[in-house]
């Protein structure tokens, strides 16, 4: 695909749709260590379960690949995103243009103090499949609200501990 292809597949891809899910923790952490601890891509698959992520092109900043991975037994998604903003240690955004997951994501660090921060983690997905597809959601895709709050539980503790980043 040339370079105009790329980017209205991206512009596509980046349109929000209807699988909306939304995750939030505190992390008695400062801001900045938090934010490392997010994008350090690889170091995702030590708290989001069943899932193995890896930078595929780039050094994990602004128009790097990531893929994430999640297997289940027979059951295997395969989430491809490219990072489109990062404002460090504040936010960073990503668009999942895979084949099954499309959409636009952002993953915000909120200092509340010098040694607390809040982390919001914000999917619109588009679903495949119409109606089934909405039905199914909360289901099929790890990432529902439960699977994600509980992750980013995992993750804040990794950090408050210091095994992340």
């Amino acid at each position: 695909m040339n370079g105009q292809g790329d980017a209205e597949g991206l512009r596509e891809a980046a349109q929000p749709g209807a699988g909306e899910v939304t995750a939030t923790v505190i992390v008695n952490a400062p801001a900045p260590r938090v934010f490392a601890a997010l994008t350090a891509w690889e170091r995702q698959s030590d708290w989001i379960p069943f899932t193995t992520v890896r930078v595929l092109v780039g050094d994990g900043g602004e128009g790097s690949r990531i893929e994430a991975v999640t297997a289940v037994g027979p059951a295997v998604i395969r989430d491809e995103m490219r990072v489109v903003h990062v404002d460090a240690p504040y936010e960073v955004r990503v668009v999942h243009d895979g084949r099954l997951l499309r959409g636009p994501g952002v993953m915000r660090c909120t200092p509340m103090g010098p040694e607390r921060t809040q982390v919001v983690w914000h999917e619109w997905f588009q679903l495949p499949g119409g109606v089934a597809g909405r039905v199914a959601w909360p289901v099929l895709w790890p990432g529902s609200k439960v699977g994600l709050t509980r992750a980013l539980q995992k993750f804040a503790r990794l950090v408050e501990v210091g095994q992340l980043p």
